[in-house]
């Protein structure tokens, strides 16, 4: 029989051509929150056990990778299986967002760190999903975050360099759907459910896109019918003003479309937001949506989802979780973050064509003793002008091996005589 010689599910390879541009976009990512004053870090793959399952990390804690402790007996093993808590025998677990790290990273450095820290994380994390479309077990995050900011200068800075990055990526036509927790409170304090309900109430309104309102509603219907029915109202009236992904961020837009007396100072803060805000780049737009939930139980204010055409999800989301570091400090420290989601937003772009027109394929004959040297000496010339260059043998046939070329990343290519000494002596052709 066959080994499956595959990658294990969610998992996944890639090909030179792949990885040059994932690259490539982690590179402009990179570029653009420096230019924006972040400085990145790193933390390690695996955090402590219980910090992962402390309750910071929401409904993702059920999918976290756990790392059983080294030494354990057959005899352990069975016997924490048979009881049902295998958990017990792990002592540390994979990092299942770069949150929980953040929050541990600067408890542990807060005194080397300056009193406003603005963080850059890159990196993978591991989940226990089941493998789809746009949803993978090891994945790569990219989050910004500022902490010790109480002012709406975090939101402010987070969603103009996350707005940059997407210019600078080329992506057009983005929305930031943007909330507020204190909002979605308000309106389930107005509906009339039990306070108590409030977190099981967001777990279903965070559905409405996958189950639409009538399913929001017979979900909820259990806590509370009468409560149910007035939110399936408010639901169906915001359905004709979430088609452009929500409405603008202005006082008048907002308070038109919620319910009476919902949180002024809420209310207030986004229309602030949107003064702010005016510099965005043309391709990304604002918009106000009170359905917008996002999935984290730790956010206590503003909240904030990244939408595109071209993907069934959203492409990027953050908030303001001003509680979850004085978890392990003992005392709150402010902060808000934004990530984009890179597997997400790399599908969408195209192969970068400025790389492209920098990348040259040398064919040549068999090359020995001085045509050897003069070939590495013009491949050295166009190394030194700033281009990749690939040396590749001449075959029988071409074809396969410029469109194999043209795959991975190349622009052009050139035939090199045996006599030629100077890249000046080549006649370089685009490759189709």
């Amino acid at each position: 029989m066959a080994r499956d010689i595959n990658p294990p599910r969610g998992m996944r390879d890639f090909l030179p051509s792949e990885k040059a541009k994932r690259e490539h976009a982690l590179g402009v990512i990179r570029r653009s929150y420096a230019a924006h004053g972040f400085d990145e870090i790193e933390t390690p793959v695996m955090e402590d056990i219980a910090r992962l399952h402390s309750g910071l990390g929401g409904d993702n804690e059920k999918l976290g990778f756990s790392v059983l402790r080294r030494g354990l007996d057959g005899d352990e093993v069975q016997a924490a299986a048979a009881s049902g808590d295998i958990l017990s025998l792990a002592d540390l677990g994979l990092r299942f967002d770069l949150t929980v790290p953040l929050a541990r990273f600067y408890a542990s450095h807060r005194a080397e760190l300056p009193g406003v820290f603005r963080a850059v994380q890159i990196a993978p994390v591991w989940r226990a999903e089941r493998p789809q479309k746009g949803r993978y077990r090891q994945f790569v995050q990219c989050d910004i975050d500022i902490i010790g900011e109480a002012g709406q200068l975090a939101e402010v800075e987070l969603i103009t360099a996350t707005a940059a990055t997407l210019d600078a990526l080329g992506l057009e036509d983005c929305t930031i759907r943007i909330n507020d927790r204190r909002i979605l409170t308000g309106i389930l304090e107005y509906c009339g459910f039990d306070e108590s309900r409030y977190a099981q109430a967001l777990i279903s309104i965070d559905k409405l896109d996958k189950i639409g309102a009538d399913g929001v509603v017979a979900e909820l219907a259990e806590q509370g019918p009468d409560a149910a029915a007035v939110l399936g109202g408010i639901l169906a009236g915001l359905e004709p003003h979430l088609a452009d992904g929500g409405v603008e961020l202005t006082v008048a837009a907002i308070t038109a479309i919620l319910p009476p007396d919902i949180d002024s100072d809420a209310v207030a803060d986004l229309d602030g937001l949107a003064h702010a805000l005016t510099a965005l780049p043309t391709g990304v737009k604002l918009r106000f949506d009170p359905t917008l939930v996002r999935g984290m139980g730790y956010y206590t204010g503003t909240i904030f989802e990244i939408a595109h055409p071209g993907s069934g999800s959203s492409v990027g989301g953050g908030g303001r979780y001003d509680g979850m570091i004085g978890r392990f400090l003992g005392q709150d420290v402010p902060a808000c973050g934004f990530s984009i989601g890179f597997e997400r937003v790399v599908d969408l772009l195209e192969t970068d064509a400025a790389t492209a027109s920098d990348s040259v394929v040398l064919v040549h004959e068999q090359a020995t003793g001085d045509a050897l040297a003069r070939l590495i000496a013009i491949k050295a010339e166009l190394v030194a002008q700033g281009r990749r260059v690939r040396l590749e043998k001449r075959a029988k046939n071409l074809k396969p091996v410029l469109e194999r070329a043209a795959a991975s990343g190349f622009g052009s290519f050139a035939l090199v005589p045996a006599d030629a000494r100077t890249a000046a002596e080549l006649d370089l052709k685009p490759l189709a």
